[in-house]
């Protein structure tokens, strides 16, 4: 009988993750981040039943009925289909099974074991054998190879073989944690394969594994459907999250494999070195230039900087004149570059950038001649006549007109059409509350109807064994009419998030990364010189590094507080998450972002591009019926003009409206912070009252005592001795009334004097516990020192700085 030999993952990986698919490149082609992506090494061979490379196929076939759930039955017919695949492994040459393996089409993954056509053979073939042999660690296969047969049932068979507590561990984990049902599958049978394919125990696991298999996942799922972007943003995430958990993994690894994947910010060289320059004096140069504007400019627009002046500007100049030495461009190189940047690189499509790429070399080469003049030891040599003359420059006016009509002409085109949108989003929003509402109250196999279409609540034979175990189900029905098989939980997600996007973006006029940045500390008040009281929405800074405010009018505060009730529910928290910015190439502090949601065991703020997608299809879901909006879309910025449009059109004027929407130019320059106080509140309220008359009265519902009741209850609660504090509406106090240390705490003025008793309580204190030799108690009174310091620091700043009323902390540059 052959002999099987089951060598360590270290000794053979090498063997087949390279030359058995040379072509799919694996995971030396992808860029996992600062973390590398590496397969594990197996300290010790994971042998569940011992050593096997002596075993003959008699006592295999015996092993492989040995183990896993099932029948009698269940058992003998894993046992012939491991007799089966033996069989025919006998006839490829090998010295091993593992051989044999490798050197048959299987091991190769140029098919799966349901090709197999072996007379003799039971009904159900040889893949019940090939997965007894994968659980018993008889045969490593290649991750080609394992995604070559869709097991069922194969982590529930491959953790009963293994004998391993950590596994077992691990599974018990997965299983307690409150991610969806399929989510906790796939975290166990990713982790499953990873163990299979890499040969290891669980023991061995490392994040960089964990990596490797989600990048060798994403080339073998391409390759097995060629001509097709495979995504692999769920492969190993819900075990990354769990292991991370457990304490598996070190304490300074990433808490998500998202995190891990992300490489952050690139140097300048690394930049620059992405685009071929033949001349390393002048690359030399250009990464020079770099650092030194890194100073003044953002991550984002240093690497638009660069991309313009080493890609579109110096590569091509060196494609046109491959000898040039130096910056001096004849004019016959400049006039065939210029005519070239004005297309893409197919040479046909218009380049809509190409006045920004004229504009960056232009100020390149006067950048030069200044620094020249400045610093003639570094610079001086290569100042050089600029190539740019000034006629390319001149009709740059009336462009950016053309292109400021261009959008007034979208905006003209896309304001008609808003209610409608709104329509759309609000009725499909209000259908899904009540369909989900509806079929939660009838029993399997009920009908209903609903705004004139028929529904049957629809149990699967999936939630049925869910319910046996008592694990809570996703409610379903099938629409008649279309057949279709409607999760109503899934759909009323879907309904609310397109409904609050569109609602926030149209009632705020914000910017699509300032929506993305909304937390629920952005969430003020502000009372006004009359008692009234005004709700803020805090707009972080973005664009232009600026943070503003806006009075929210009640449709805004209505959308801002459903978002809050829906994270808030069942007296959760909302979850603290970091929100990556895809222009710094950073991550952020842990936030209660608004718009964030749970994408299996991982709560994600919602990316800009995944906004732009919800837009994207409900649009094409109105020009099913409104030709209005075929081939037509909405994006944020176009919210963002007809919000503009609609305050000044509403005789706001237009300075306030720029304080609203955080521009800094009005033909003279304004900064939003010497208009935003009591004149922007006013006419905004005229604003609002003015559109209020001209609305249905009954869309305003009178409020009643028990609410008003709460409303004053909660305000009243906020009221200390020292001031006021500026927790958010329906939030209690989450640091234990420590209100020196609290960060919520707005201090009085009328009680800097108060603070001044409080220090020298404080300092008296430290004295005596000094005497007494109590550390602990003299660090306490250290940082509370440190903090009533600060408090009253800003609370003096305060009384000198009258504009300031809002009770939020000023913007650089407030006092220029």
């Amino acid at each position: 009988m052959p002999e099987t030999k089951v060598t360590t993952a270290h000794s053979h990986r090498h063997h087949r993750h390279g030359p058995v698919v040379p072509e799919l490149g694996f995971a030396s082609r992808f860029v996992s981040g600062t973390m590398p992506a590496a397969p594990a090494t197996a300290s010790v061979a994971p042998r569940p039943f011992g050593e096997l490379s002596h075993t003959c196929a008699g006592d295999l076939v015996e092993l492989a009925g040995s183990f896993g759930p099932g029948s009698k039955a269940s058992r003998l017919q894993r046992q012939a289909s491991t007799r089966s695949l033996l069989d025919y492994l006998q006839q490829v040459p090998g010295g091993t099974w593992q051989q044999r393996w490798d050197a048959s089409p299987l091991g190769r993954g140029e098919i799966g074991a349901a090709d197999l056509d072996l007379p003799g053979a039971p009904a159900w073939g040889p893949a019940l054998g090939v997965r007894q042999m994968f659980c018993l660690r008889a045969i490593q296969p290649t991750l080609l190879a394992f995604r070559r047969h869709p097991f069922s049932g194969f982590n529930i068979h491959f953790v009963a073989a293994q004998n391993d507590s950590l596994l077992d561990t691990f599974v018990e984990h997965v299983k307690a944690d409150p991610m969806p049902h399929q989510h906790q599958t796939n975290a166990i049978s990713d982790l499953c394969c990873l163990l299979t394919v890499q040969g290891v125990n669980l023991a061995d696991v490392t994040p960089p594994a964990l990596l490797h298999l989600t990048h060798d996942n994403r080339a073998v799922r391409a390759h097995l459907k060629p001509g097709t972007q495979v995504s692999n943003q769920f492969i190993g995430r819900s075990t990354w999250n769990i292991l991370h958990r457990m304490g598996h993994f070190p304490a300074n690894t990433p808490q998500t494999m998202r995190e891990a994947m992300h490489r952050g910010q690139q140097t300048i060289t690394e930049i620059v070195d992405r685009y071929p320059v033949r001349n390393q004096a002048v690359r030399q140069l250009l990464i020079d230039y770099a650092t030194r504007r890194k100073a003044d400019t953002d991550y984002n627009t240093l690497t638009q900087l660069i991309l313009n002046l080493v890609r579109n500007f110096w590569c091509k100049i060196e494609e046109l004149n491959p000898g040039q030495r130096d910056l001096r461009i004849a004019p016959d190189v400049y006039t065939a570059w210029r005519q070239q940047i004005n297309f893409l690189d197919d040479g046909i499509t218009p380049r809509a950038t190409a006045d920004l790429v004229v504009i960056g070399v232009r100020s390149f080469y006067l950048d030069l001649h200044t620094w020249a003049a400045e610093e003639p030891e570094r610079w001086a040599a290569w100042a050089a006549p600029c190539p740019v003359p000034p006629t390319d420059i001149r009709g740059l006016g009336a462009r950016r007109r053309r292109i400021n009509e261009r959008s007034a002409g979208r905006t003209r085109i896309r304001q008609p059409l808003l209610p409608v949108l709104v329509a759309h989003v609000e009725a499909r929003h209000e259908h899904a509350v009540r369909l989900r509402a509806h079929a939660a109250a009838v029993n399997d196999g009920d009908t209903f109807t609903l705004d004139g279409r028929a529904y049957r609540r629809h149990v699967t034979d999936s939630d049925r064994k869910h319910l046996n175990v008592g694990r809570q189900i996703s409610v379903r029905v099938r629409e008649l009419a279309t057949n279709k098989l409607i999760n109503t939980e899934l759909e009323h997600d879907e309904a609310f998030w397109d409904w609050a996007v569109v609602e926030t973006l149209r009632h705020s006029g914000i910017r699509i990364e300032e929506l993305c940045e909304l937390t629920h500390l952005s969430v003020r008040q502000y009372q006004r010189a009359n008692g009234e009281v005004i709700a803020l929405l805090v707009v972080a800074p973005s664009k232009t590094d600026r943070e503003r405010v806006i009075p929210m009018s009640a449709d805004l505060f209505h959308v801002i507080a459903s978002i809050v009730r829906r994270h808030t529910r069942d007296g959760r928290t909302i979850p603290l998450v970091r929100r990556f910015d895809p222009h710094d190439k950073c991550w952020s502090t842990p936030m209660p972002f608004l718009f964030q949601r749970a994408i299996g065991s991982t709560a994600a703020v919602i990316a800009a591009g995944t906004i732009l997608l919800r837009l994207r299809r409900v649009c094409d879901a109105i020009a099913a019926y409104n030709p209005a909006f075929t081939a037509l879309r909405f994006t944020p910025h176009d919210f963002r003009r007809i919000f503009a449009t609609d305050l000044v059109n509403s005789g706001l004027p237009i300075h306030i409206g720029a304080a609203l929407l955080g521009h800094l130019n009005i033909q003279t320059t304004r900064g939003y912070v010497a208009v935003f106080d009591e004149d922007v509140i006013r006419h905004y309220q005229a604003h609002l009252q003015q559109r209020r008359q001209i609305r249905p009265d009954d869309e305003y519902l009178a409020v009643t005592d028990t609410e008003w009741t709460e409303f004053e209850e909660h305000f009243d609660k906020r009221k200390v001795e020292l001031g006021s504090c500026s927790r958010p509406y329906g939030t209690p106090c989450q640091h234990e009334h420590a209100c020196i240390r609290c960060p919520m705490l707005h201090i009085n003025p009328k009680m800097i004097n108060r603070l001044d008793e409080l220090e020298q309580d404080l300092q008296d204190r430290r004295q005596h516990a000094e005497r007494e030799n109590w550390r602990g108690e003299i660090e306490g009174i250290d940082v509370t020192l440190t903090f009533l310091r600060a408090k009253r620091a800003e609370a003096q700043r305060l009384t000198t700085r009258p504009l300031v009323q809002l009770g939020i902390p000023r913007a650089r540059g407030d006092g220029d």
